[in-house]
């Protein structure tokens, strides 16, 4: 018996798989998380993966949480622990009173376990062996009988379990009936020879909703056929592969002219990141609305047509779905360590627009929003996700498109409008204050409103000059453009303490589901914090404001240099002293739990009375 009490909860708890990359494991736990939804109870996995192909470590994370937590919690409540070569580091993680599920097949000495855990073993490859003898079936039907298994003791429902390898293997009978019988195998197992349930239970609720489970990159892919774009120019980069890719396949479906079959988009992989992003701004110059999709490594290699996109005036769109960095850095951990990098790319003075979506929802909505702020404003935009976002999946409120929306395609002259009387057409040209110029697409008119468009100075007429006056002329009205894009942008999103505070809280994009579960862990250790979550740079002038109403104000983000406190600091004038940084940057998903340590001990010191005032 373990010296610590067994975790007894119901629909509140982490599972955490433990694999070999290559293994087909990534299917079996998909399953378990989408079972668990089945059951009306929400869940939130995360998918661990290395950078190679086949053999190292991975790990599958499921938050069971009928609360709807969404962020990572951190701790392990269950770990199934199916690779040997992290067993150590596995075993380790898991809560005081949690389980250990394991392969029992061969004896494992007592020094590796803890005297504070629960073990579970289950002789998986015995099983496996004794039922099939082709070597790549045993691999993939161990992965099937562990979540049988897994089934009897968490008490789930197999017939839930069983209706999803139908919908999965639809049309392929032996297939499904082969996966079903490895489930009750592992199932009938454990009913047979173990307690079952044990103190973690799936118990059927209703907390799901009408929310939906899908990818962030998925989402923002939609969102860029919902928002017109008609060109995808791309080069494979992790984690941002799978939005060209999905992108292909909702054009097969949406972009289709429903008579001819013919194909109404274009979607090209270029030789290179740098051949990617020209090929964007010249079908975006053309007049398409065009993007790509990339990571750290690729903003690097496109900053010099960035700057020729912001320069030119010609709108784009980057979604770029950030990992850890510099350099190679790790493919595929997360980080939000791309805000510097973006929001002053290229040499020179650069400023760039970036949105930052909080979930696939919202990458949905800002990537279809992209495309109207990119031709408003004449100017590259950035969708900022992460791989947190990105690549794993998510619950999330349903996709919502008004089919009576109109496309926003900015300032564009017609060619009656340049043959009206008077009309003065300069291509950069200020004519309402705004900074945002009129253009033309290319062969609007046969004589009228064309232009050459190039990366070096030139005056309002889009005539080349080297004039220092109309240089500065040129620079002063990008900034005017700049400011106009503050109220074009989606602004932030503030909610007050329930008591008044003198401290508030700054955070962005994937933080948000930690930030908002840290809030109540804070409110239970007595501290009040108002909250911000900004979704755009530049920054709405209420940014500035929430931080002149509190005496201190913690910048959460995960990125090791304060980029987003930077920013605040650089662009609003700000004492850097009163933007106190909470910093994540392991690669892992920032937690509630880390959060709400970081900031419950500084609150904590702050309540300290100094010795000096004590004495007096």
């Amino acid at each position: 018996m373990p010296d610590q009490s067994p975790i007894s909860s119901v629909n509140d708890f982490v599972v955490r798989f433990a694999n070999v990359n290559g293994s087909g494991s990534a299917s079996a736990n998909e399953l378990f998380a989408r079972s668990i939804l089945r059951h009306g109870v929400p869940v939130s996995p995360r998918n661990i993966f290395p950078s190679n192909i086949q053999g190292l470590p991975t790990w599958y994370e499921v938050r069971v949480t009928e609360a709807g937590h969404l962020g990572a919690r951190g701790g392990v409540d269950m770990m199934v622990a199916m690779n040997p070569q992290t067993w150590d580091k596995d075993v380790a993680s898991i809560e005081p009173g949690g389980y250990l599920f394991y392969d029992s097949t061969k004896p494992i000495p007592s020094s590796k376990f803890r005297a504070d855990i629960n073990v579970i073993g289950v002789p998986l490859t015995a099983i496996t062996n004794s039922t099939y003898t082709d070597p790549r079936q045993r691999q993939l039907f161990k992965n099937i009988i562990y979540l049988g298994a897994l089934c009897a003791l968490l008490d789930m429902d197999p017939k839930l379990v069983e209706q999803l390898i139908g919908e999965q293997y639809k049309s392929k009978e032996k297939l499904l009936s082969s996966n079903v019988h490895a489930l009750h195998l592992g199932r009938d197992w454990a009913l047979q020879n173990l307690k079952c349930p044990i103190g973690l239970r799936v118990k059927k609720s209703d907390k799901v909703g009408d929310r939906i489970f899908i990818e962030g990159n998925s989402a923002a892919a939609l969102g860029a056929v919902y928002g017109g774009a008609t060109v995808c120019a791309w080069y494979p980069i992790t984690p941002s592969s799978s939005v060209a890719e999905a992108f292909t396949s909702h054009c097969k479906k949406l972009r289709h002219d429903p008579e001819t079959g013919k194909a109404k988009y274009a979607i090209v992989q270029g030789e290179d990141e740098l051949a990617s992003i020209g090929i964007v701004i010249g079908a975006s110059w053309n007049g398409a609305r065009a993007f790509t999709a990339t990571s750290g490594p690729g903003i690097s290699l496109m900053t010099e047509f960035i700057g020729l996109s912001y320069f030119a005036e010609i709108p784009a769109v980057i979604m770029n779905i950030q990992r850890a960095g510099p350099s190679t850095g790790m493919p595929t951990r997360t980080q939000q360590c791309d805000i510097i990098a973006c929001a002053y790319a290229s040499h020179g003075d650069t400023k760039h627009v970036l949105l930052f979506p909080e979930d696939p929802a919202e990458a949905f909505e800002f990537a279809a929003q992209s495309f109207d702020l990119a031709d408003r404003l004449q100017t590259m935009i950035f969708l900022m996700l992460d791989l947190d976002i990105g690549m794993n999946h998510r619950l999330c409120r349903p996709l919502k498109w008004d089919d009576a929306r109109q496309y926003d395609r900015g300032k564009v002259m017609t060619a009656a409008m340049l043959d009206e009387p008077g009309r003065d057409f300069g291509r950069y040209l200020d004519v309402d204050g705004d900074g945002i110029p009129y253009r033309t697409y290319p062969g609007t008119h046969p004589t009228k409103g064309s232009f050459f468009t190039r990366g070096t100075s030139r005056d309002r007429y889009a005539r080349y000059s080297e004039e220092g006056a109309v240089y500065a002329d040129n620079m002063q009205r990008l900034v005017r453009k700049f400011e106009t894009a503050q109220d074009l942008v989606p602004r932030p999103l503030q909610a007050n303490a329930a008591k008044p505070t003198k401290y508030g809280v700054i955070y962005f994009g994937s933080t948000a589901p930690a930030m908002d579960e840290a809030i109540g862990l804070l409110e239970a250790r007595g501290h009040q914090l108002d909250r911000m979550r900004i979704r755009a740079f530049p920054f709405h002038s209420s940014v500035a404001s929430f931080i002149a109403d509190h005496d201190f104000v913690y910048v959460v983000e995960q990125n090791r240099d304060a980029q987003l406190r930077q920013l605040i600091v650089n662009e609003n004038g700000i004492d850097p002293v009163r933007l106190v940084p909470i910093l994540h940057y392991d690669g892992t998903p920032i937690t509630a739990r880390f959060i709400a340590n970081a900031i419950g001990d500084h609150q904590d010191h702050l309540k300290v009375t100094p010795l000096r005032k004590a004495v007096s």
